[in-house]
């Protein structure tokens, strides 16, 4: 074979013929590579000339094709958690030796390698048993690199979908491990032996992954002996130990939660009176649960602040409840009082008193022998009424300002002997109506404010009860579900 320059193509014979000088310097100068082509195709015919592929190339038949395996993981594509599916491209490192493919380098021109086709020599069917991957198996068929003392170099890359077993008990905080085992579809142990080129897969040119870290590919070999055939059969099992990244999750995740509950906390803070409480609330409530609780005692709050004396009234477990244990138990106080179990033990008490004291009559009440409503102080008979006594007939007024007395016995006769001045006891009645009336819309203003105050108190004591609880219990639980995890470093 003459290898001529380019620029001599469709003129070498006339240019060779014309002058034979020429033809002996073509020879000199390309001497190399007419020789190498022309032993790397002696020795492809040679080697080829009696190979069966279907051979397995041992020596002796009792022995085993020797296997040397290894693993370079290039990058981890997805964990899919839901399917429970790890893709990766892998690349295979498979090593062995073919005692028909040897040959002497000095027989071919110092050629000390060759490629050839997986498809033309024999090679071991490894297939990856866990494959979930469409078409099985995922490898793209390389040539094999072939060296003189018969030993075969087959690296073929290839994406990889194998199955795992996700536990996404500890989420975001988690670690998985996915096998990835190898192992011949056909042979047992006897006829190809499996060894491991190292304890661990190649990580040399790895890409980190954004959300997995990698911990290790360690490798294992497996032997096993099922109970109907007596053969050994083995495989290589590669772990690949991932860890989840936190980091994602943790500002994605975590941080919004915690600020959601941390502002739901915070809510509690506003007056009860701004209707941005309620509405903060509520959007909140669509969010998670805690938030939806708060929403409910917002809305208690809201109502206990704007209850009213004549829609309401307080029922004694609120008053114990949170005008006073609640109150001390949070240290809490209204203006210029301060609460304390001796103050709410004197307040029982002067409730006790009150209580007495309205069933009693006023002193000008008792000066003139008759109740506060005004009826009679007794049901004597006329007859038997004592002299310094009035009638026992109900006063009433009439539209001239004039006392009319009811009932069908006349007006009793001045005493003379009465400490009264005439028509003295009638003026007094009519003082006694118009300070009792005066009275009582001071006393009813005064309860009714003090009612309205109560029902504010107790909401501004239930928001702050809300406050400390929700507060309590967002920490409680962020700190029970980091403590839980089995590990909490952010990276």
């Amino acid at each position: 074979m003459l290898i001529y320059p380019l620029s001599w193509r469709g003129q070498q014979p006339r240019a060779i013929k014309s002058n034979p000088y020429l033809f002996f310097l073509t020879l000199w100068l390309c001497p190399f590579g007419a020789e190498s082509g022309a032993h790397e195709r002696r020795l492809l015919n040679d080697l080829m000339a009696n190979y069966n592929k279907l051979e397995r190339p041992v020596i002796n038949e009792s022995d085993a094709v020797v296997l040397t395996f290894g693993l370079t993981l290039q990058q981890i594509i997805d964990v899919d958690e839901k399917n429970q599916l790890l893709t990766a491209n892998v690349w295979l490192n498979l090593e062995w030796t073919d005692v028909n493919l040897r040959w002497n380098e000095s027989e071919y021109g110092q050629v000390a390698d060759i490629r050839m086709p997986p498809s033309s020599i024999w090679k071991p069917d490894i297939l990856m048993y866990n494959s979930a991957s469409e078409a099985f198996d995922g490898t793209y068929p390389t040539n094999v690199v072939v060296l003189s003392n018969g030993g075969c170099t087959y690296i073929p890359p290839g994406i990889f979908k194998s199955t795992c077993k996700i536990d996404i008990t500890w989420f975001p905080f988690d670690d998985q491990n996915c096998d990835m085992k190898f192992g011949s579809w056909t042979y047992n142990g006897f006829k190809l032996d499996f060894q491991l080129k190292d304890d661990e897969g190649d990580l040399g040119t790895y890409v980190l992954n954004g959300e997995w870290d990698l911990l290790g590919v360690p490798a294992k070999r497996n032997e096993v002996i099922y109970e109907c055939c007596p053969e050994p059969y083995l495989d290589i099992t590669f772990i690949i130990k991932i860890r989840r990244r936190t980091l994602y999750y943790f500002f994605n995740l975590i941080v919004p939660c915690v600020l959601i509950a941390s502002m739901a906390v915070l809510g509690f803070t506003l007056p009860p009176d701004s209707g941005e409480k309620l509405s903060l609330g509520t959007y909140f409530n669509c969010i998670m649960f805690m938030v939806a609780s708060s929403v409910v005692t917002t809305i208690m709050i809201l109502n206990y602040h704007h209850r009213l004396a004549d829609t309401h009234e307080m029922p004694d477990w609120v008053r114990v409840l949170f005008l006073q244990w609640i109150p001390w138990f949070l240290r809490m106080s209204r203006p210029g009082e301060k609460i304390t179990r001796k103050t709410i033990m004197m307040q029982n008490k002067m409730k006790e008193l009150d209580l007495k004291e309205k069933s009693s009559k006023s002193l000008l009440a008792n000066v003139l022998d008759m109740d506060d409503d005004f009826r009679p102080s007794s049901t004597l008979p006329h007859s038997h009424v004592h002299p310094h006594h009035p009638s026992h007939a109900h006063p009433q007024q009439n539209n001239g300002g004039f006392i009319r007395v009811s009932g069908s016995l006349p007006p009793p006769a001045e005493d003379v002997s009465s400490s009264f001045p005439p028509g003295a006891h009638r003026e007094l009645s009519l003082i006694l109506k118009e300070i009792k009336i005066i009275t009582d819309k001071i006393r009813d203003d005064e309860e009714s404010a003090a009612i309205e105050n109560d029902w504010k108190f107790a909401a501004m004591v239930l928001d702050r009860l809300c406050l400390i609880v929700f507060t309590l219990f967002t920490i409680v639980a962020t700190v029970a579900v980091l403590a839980a995890a089995p590990h909490v470093i952010v990276t």
